[in-house]
Parts: C-alpha cells; structure tokens; sequence
C-alpha cells in the first residue's frame, strides 16, 4: 500500500499540472483577440498586409484629429506658402437678414453667412473614398485661418447658441472651408437732403487685417454670384433695390496695399408712412388757417386763438420730425416743406393783425371827418324810420353819387328854427342827417382815381377777399413745384 500512495501522488500532480497549462494557454488567447480585435487586425492578416491597399485612415477611431490632419507637425502661425506667392483666399456671402437701418446713428446691422475657400497643403490627408472631414470651432484655434475683419464696423459678434456657429471642412487635397455666421453693425454715410423722398446706398467692406496683396489675395469666389440673399428680406420703412459686389484695393500709408471686397445694397425709403405722419397734417394745418379768412374781423379771440393753435401745431409738427433725425448741417426735404407750411400760417395770423390795425385806424379817421363835416357842410335831412348818421370819407361827390340815396325819402330843407320845433312834437319821425357837396365832374375824377388806388387799404373787407385766393393759390402752386422735383 505504502508503495501505491507515491505513484498515485506524482500522477494526481501531473494531471494538475497539466490542467492549470491548458486553462492558462485560453486565457492568452482570448486576450489575444481582443486585442486583435480592438486593432482592426489579426495575426493572420499580419503577413498579407502588403499586398492589401492602405486603410482609409478617414475611418479610424483610434486616430486623433491632430494626428490626422498632422497638426502637430507643422507650424500654423504662419500662412500656407510662407515665403511664396500670395495665397488666394476666395469669399462668398449668403446675407441672412438685414435687421435695421438707424438714421440717427447713421449704420445698419446685418446678419450674415461668411464663408471663406483656401488650399493648405499641410492639412492633406490620405483617404480612399476622397470624402471631407467637418470640424466645429475647436479646431480653428490650432489651424491657420484667414484674418478677415469688417472695416468700418461699430459692433459684431459670431453667434454661439447653442455652440459657437462655425464650421471648418477639410478635404484631402488639403483644400479648406471655412464658414462662421455673424452678426454686424456697420456705418453707412447717409445723405438726407432728399429726406423722406431719398435712397440710401450703405456698403459692407471686408478685409485681411494683417496681411497684405503680397501675402493674401482676397477675391469673391463666383464673382458677383457670391452673394446670395433670401428673398424675405424685407424693412419696414425701406424698400431694398439690389444688392451687388465690387472689389478694389486699400492703401494705408504705414503698411501698404490690401484686397477690400464691397457688398453694396441700394435701399429705397417708403414715402407712405410720412404722408400719414408729417405732410396730410401740415397741410391740413395751413388749410385750417385760412378759415379766420372767412370769420368776422370784429370777432378777435376767434381769429386769434385760430391762428396761435395752427402756429404752435406746425412748431410741435417740426419738432417731431426733427427728434427722429440726426444733427445734419444742410437743409432736408421735408424741412423745406414744413417750414413753407409754417410760414404760410404764420402769415395768416400777420394778415389778420394787418386788417384789425388798419380797421382801427379807418375807425379813427372816420370819427375824425365826421366831426369836420358837421362843421362844414350844410344839413339834408332824409326821413328815416331811426335815427342815423351816414358820413363819406369826403365831402366832394358829383350828382351820379348823390343817386345812391334814392332809397331814402327826401323833404325839403327846414330852417334850424323850425327843425328845433319839430324835434319838440313827440309824434315826428326821427331822421338822418347826411353831410353833401355836389362838385363838378372833373374834380370828381380825380378823386375817384385815388381813392380806387386805396380802396384795398381803406376797405378792410377786401383784405380777406383777395386772401381768400391768394393763400390757397400760392401754396397749390409751391406744391406742384415741389412735388414735381423730389418725386
């Protein structure tokens, strides 16, 4: 028995043994193809994988972007071709929405599409199927890109909602698009002496910041079809004309020549709201000024509470339109015509001030002859049913004027004694005395002539009547002169 345990010991051993070298050997190998797996390949593909093409390395997930691209390799501060010609950088813009377009401040803001098209060798990849690579932002950071800035901008920014808008496409050629969306607020130098009846051309100007013609050459890539806009776009005071490219150089004299590209668009301002706003009201107040023509001279707190409202409404009329504008040193449109509307009401209030004093003065000098003609000519009395007093502005008339008085009954002449009699019974009729000189013919003339050469002055009426059509004809005619000019 003693002899058995021993054999059966070392044989227990080995069978142990035995087992732990198979369990081990399956671990290894299962290891083994994991890895293999992890790696895209297989020891048994090791030995034909020259005679197979390359990996399209576009495919690999190990890979990283920068080992991909090689950025590690090359230095990207300086351009592509450093030291060689000028590289060309292509550009094209897909106007979004052109937001506003301040007068005061004299700019417009745009949103935009800015792309740009470059060839950088150093990015090159290989890749079988000849596909791009898109990137987002964080890639530009470790590239070369294009320093396009917008001359003549007061405030942008690249939109970052929900992440920063910008896109980089990288082909294996090594060509580069680079595409970022903004929104700009640039100045626009505006010429309003046609206001509100103007057209306003306002430019968008892009250029290299740092590099000259010699370094970078810009350039609208399909020429004038680089610049595409969406048909909606649309401005609430503006109607917008076209829009157009041009391309010139910039000299600076402290650093030389650059590329500049324009996007000009030609906006066109909609009249309507302005009619409604500034014209129907100012006419409507200079029409309103010629009702005192036909109100009574005598009624003064009418005429002149009349032409104080339509004079303080026209100042509140310019003061407005005036608010919304900026501070230009030259004459406006609109102001022409406001400040012809306020003169024409200011003049109605002047008119009527011109027949108040003139009637006052009338009023004077009639009391004043009518006293010397009491002293002077000799007494008619015509019966009357009431007492009145008729006075002439002179004593003189020829027998034609004595017939205006065929209305009236005439008596023959009384004596003073006997007039004082007949005022004393109750039962007489009152009566008016009229103060006469018949004269001859030609002294008559005369007098007729200057007195029709005054008769616009003494006659305070006839003031208001040639008013009456002068005003409405003389602002009819400064109408159609301005209309037929501005329009």
């Amino acid at each position: 028995m003693p002899y058995l345990t021993k054999p059966l010991i070392l044989l227990l051993c080995l069978v142990v043994t035995g087992e732990c070298r198979k369990h081990g050997h399956r671990v290894r190998r299962w290891t083994g193809t994991v890895e293999t797996q992890k790696h895209g390949t297989s020891s048994s593909s090791s030995s034909s994988s020259l005679t197979k093409k390359p990996p399209d390395v576009t495919k690999s997930r190990k890979m990283k972007t920068e080992h991909l691209l090689k950025v590690e390799d090359h230095d990207f501060t300086m351009r592509p071709a450093f030291g060689g010609p000028a590289i060309p950088v292509g550009v094209d813009v897909q106007v979004e929405s052109l937001d506003s377009i301040s007068e005061v401040d004299m700019d417009f803001t745009m949103t935009l599409y800015l792309r740009h098209y470059w060839k950088d060798e150093r990015l090159s990849f290989t890749s079988s199927t000849n596909k791009s690579m898109t990137f987002d932002g964080r890639l530009v950071k470790k590239i070369w890109v294009p320093d396009v800035f917008f001359v003549h901008s007061k405030r942008s920014f690249i939109h970052d909602t929900t992440t920063d808008n910008i896109m980089l496409r990288v082909f294996p050629d090594g060509h580069v698009l680079y595409s970022l969306r903004v929104t700009v607020t640039a100045a626009c130098n505006m010429d309003f002496s046609r206001f509100p009846l103007d057209s306003q051309t306002c430019s968008l100007e892009l250029e290299s910041y740092a590099y000259t013609d010699e370094d970078l050459m810009l350039y609208w890539k399909s020429g004038d079809e680089s610049l595409s806009t969406d048909d909606r776009i649309s401005l609430s005071q503006f109607l917008i004309q076209k829009f157009h490219t041009t391309s010139r150089l910039a000299f600076y004299s402290s650093t030389g020549w650059y590329n500049r590209l324009y996007i000009n668009f030609t906006l066109r301002r909609h009249i309507f709201f302005f009619l409604l706003q500034t014209y129907f009201p100012a006419t409507l107040m200079v029409m309103l000024s010629w009702v005192s023509f036909w109100i009574d001279r005598r009624a003064v707190p009418a005429r002149v509470s009349l032409g104080i409202t339509t004079v303080l409404t026209m100042s509140t009329i310019i003061t407005g339109v005036n608010a919304s504008m900026p501070r230009v040193s030259y004459i406006k449109a609109v102001d022409i015509y406001l400040w012809v509307s306020f003169v024409f009401v200011f003049l109605s209030v002047l008119e009527y001030a011109a027949v108040n004093y003139l009637s006052t003065a009338q009023d004077r000098r009639e009391r004043k002859m009518r006293e010397r003609a009491r002293s002077q000519s000799l007494p008619c009395t015509c019966g009357i049913s009431q007492t009145r007093t008729m006075t002439m502005l002179d004593g003189t008339y020829s027998e034609a004027d004595t017939n205006s008085l065929a209305g009236y009954t005439e008596e023959p002449m009384v004596p003073e004694e006997e007039q004082e009699e007949m005022h004393e019974v109750p039962e007489k009729p009152e009566h008016m005395v009229v103060h006469l000189s018949v004269s001859s013919e030609s002294t008559t003339t005369k007098k007729k002539k200057s007195l029709r050469a005054l008769n616009i002055i003494q006659n305070t009426h006839a003031i208001d009547k040639y008013s009456r059509m002068i005003f409405p004809g003389s602002y009819i005619f400064f109408n159609l002169i301005y209309w037929s000019v501005y329009c």
